[in-house]
């Protein structure tokens, strides 16, 4: 499967990307107040994209070697990817103050470019090891 890599990882920056944004995007309208965020075929075209990226990522756990994840940074990365879907489950949520969601919001976007960046340093520093090095 190791043949298949570079077109897997490609998959899995596009739908990382396209999840990313589909959540700035959506998270922004529904801070301004706009209910088409929260209509079943935007929300499930998204749980399709994350799908799609959840996936692309378990077959790469199953290629790499498992001597590339020997400082932590995919462990963090993890566990980062776990806060961020909570913290995003928070900021989508219509019944909470929306401060309360704003706040959750912007946390979300710095938990998600802290996981790009992780994923681009391989290293558990991520952006401050970019910004240092």
């Amino acid at each position: 499967m190791i043949e298949f890599y570079p077109q897997i990882k490609a998959v899995h920056i596009a739908a990382a990307s396209l999840s990313g944004a589909l959540f700035a995007i959506r998270g922004s309208a529904s801070l301004a107040g706009c209910r088409w965020p929260r209509v079943a075929p935007l929300r499930y075209f998204s749980y399709t994209v994350d799908t799609v990226l959840l996936t692309a990522a378990m077959m790469l756990l199953t290629i790499l070697p498992r001597e590339l994840f020997g400082n932590g940074w995919l462990t963090l990365k993890v566990t980062l990817v776990v806060a961020y879907i909570v913290l995003g489950i928070v900021a989508m949520r219509p019944a909470l103050a929306r401060g309360r969601r704003a706040i959750a919001f912007v946390a979300a976007l710095l938990v998600f470019a802290q996981i790009v960046c992780i994923a681009r340093a391989h290293h558990p520093l991520g952006a401050f090891y970019l910004l240092g090095g």
